[in-house]
């Protein structure tokens, strides 16, 4: 696999490890014992703002998350003429009401998949304007054609302006039909719930059908739950198979975000690797976002859950159980999380069903297969996922493929091996900029390299 080149125009003003050349991570001297807070959910920070600009009076969003993707997205709707006023991690959104204050504008989304597969319906959907979306080289890599195709169906109007089923695209505002689309949903569930945002501005009802899969069910029910509190209903059956939503307008709202369920695997991972305790004092177990079901691996890798009134805790374990088969269809994003703390284990684990991650901010089953090999792991890469074997990692200089989840796992496995050095782990910064001075704050020892 070969390296991706950061794209330090993507890093954004929240972004603070743009001059940091290499992080090395190092065990702490004890085992970690520790209470902390988690910033707000990305996928629903993202949701959230979109649905807001298109809403008909100010809401005020409260736990936003302040990284990488949030601040593009921020950025993009103030470019489309939306107020945005950001206060710690409280945001104000004064909505159009689904006519969008700037009828032409080139906006920039960063590397937000998110932003990418949530606007380009919503602007679609407007009676009038033209806009083009310009993104960062890696999103300009990544997939739209599955969405793209299902708008132009809804009478969207939309020119990809470089390559087919690519970004940048150009969009005119001439209203959406409505009408019966199909839309794959086992590439990304973000084309699915990008449909669904965009359906209640439609001039008639909007059906969607998934002929075959969808790879998160959970984040489209995500989608749904946040559509609701808005003030839209969708129709849909169990399997999310056929879904409906009639011309409807979003309403205002104050909502209160969860916590990133993404990002607190990662201090889940790090009790159970050190034998140490944490605890997420503002997340549930009952929270929508999949990522929480990674408790339940470590649980049954050994470690202790509680699961309480608002909060979750888990403590480690002295030997991590492993040797079984696990589908991580669901909670795909913790793939790397469960990879790099499988070495520790006492048999194989062998995961499957993420194929669709290949096509993330890198290959990440290809990087992860090969940074484990690098460090002297036995891996072996499949198609749809990877088994990893019990060892003993060796100290390395690795480089994170410009992906956020890639340098995060990695560090994890610098709490149990001395000299894990990650290059460029300024990326972090797309989910979380304070990454490292939180594990520091945890007894971690992280070293900051800067750059000549």
């Amino acid at each position: 696999m070969g390296k991706v080149v950061s794209d330090l125009r993507a890093r954004s003003a929240w972004s603070i490890l743009n001059d940091v050349e290499v992080a090395e991570v190092s065990p702490p001297s004890k085992p970690l014992d520790a209470e902390l807070v988690v910033p707000g959910s990305k996928s629903i920070t993202n949701r959230a703002l979109v649905m807001a600009a298109v809403a008909h009076g100010e809401s005020e969003l409260s736990g936003i998350l302040k990284s990488d993707d949030s601040f593009w997205c921020i950025e993009t709707l103030k470019s489309l003429g939306i107020r945005v006023n950001v206060n710690g991690d409280i945001a104000k959104i004064a909505g159009c009401g689904g006519s969008w204050p700037i009828e032409q504008a080139e906006v920039y989304i960063g590397a937000a998949g998110t932003t990418a597969r949530f606007l380009p319906g919503t602007l679609a959907a407007a009676k009038k304007g033209s806009w083009i979306i310009q993104a960062s080289e890696r999103m300009k890599e990544r997939p739209m054609r599955p969405l793209i195709t299902a708008l132009q169906e809804l009478g969207a109007n939309i020119q990809y302006l470089e390559n087919d089923g690519f970004l940048p695209i150009r969009v005119d505002g001439t209203g959406l039909d409505g009408g019966e689309v199909s839309v794959s949903g086992s590439t990304s569930s973000q084309f699915i719930s990008g449909l669904l945002i965009a359906s209640a501005l439609a001039r008639k009802s909007v059906t969607i059908r998934i002929p075959d899969h969808i790879v998160q069910h959970a984040y489209v029910r995500m989608t749904i739950d946040l559509m609701e509190q808005f003030g839209v209903h969708v129709e849909y059956d169990n399997q999310l198979s056929v879904m409906q939503v009639n011309p409807q307008a979003y309403q205002a709202r104050q909502i209160q975000l969860e916590a990133d369920a993404s990002t607190a695997g990662y201090f889940f991972a790090l009790a159970a690797l050190t034998n140490g305790r944490v605890r997420i004092n503002n997340l549930s177990y009952q929270t929508k976002q999949p990522d929480i079901q990674l408790v339940d691996i470590f649980e049954r890798m050994g470690c202790q859950v509680i699961r309480g009134d608002g909060f979750i805790e888990l403590k480690g374990t002295s030997q991590l159980k492993g040797g079984f088969d696990i589908s991580m269809k669901e909670l795909s994003d913790q793939t790397l999380t469960l990879a790099v703390v499988a070495p520790f284990a006492d048999g194989p684990i062998a995961i499957h069903d993420v194929a669709h991650i290949r096509h993330h901010e890198c290959d990440r089953i290809a990087a992860i297969t090969q940074l484990l090999t690098q460090m002297g792991i036995r891996v072996e890469e499949r198609e749809d996922g990877l088994t990893v074997y019990p060892g003993q990692p060796k100290p390395a200089e690795l480089f994170a493929y410009d992906d956020h989840r890639v340098a995060m796992s990695l560090a994890c496995i610098g709490a149990k091996v001395p000299g894990i050095r990650i290059l460029d782990p300024g990326c972090v910064s797309k989910t979380c900029p304070q990454y490292f001075e939180e594990l520091t704050k945890l007894g971690i020892h992280v070293t900051l390299k800067k750059k000549r």
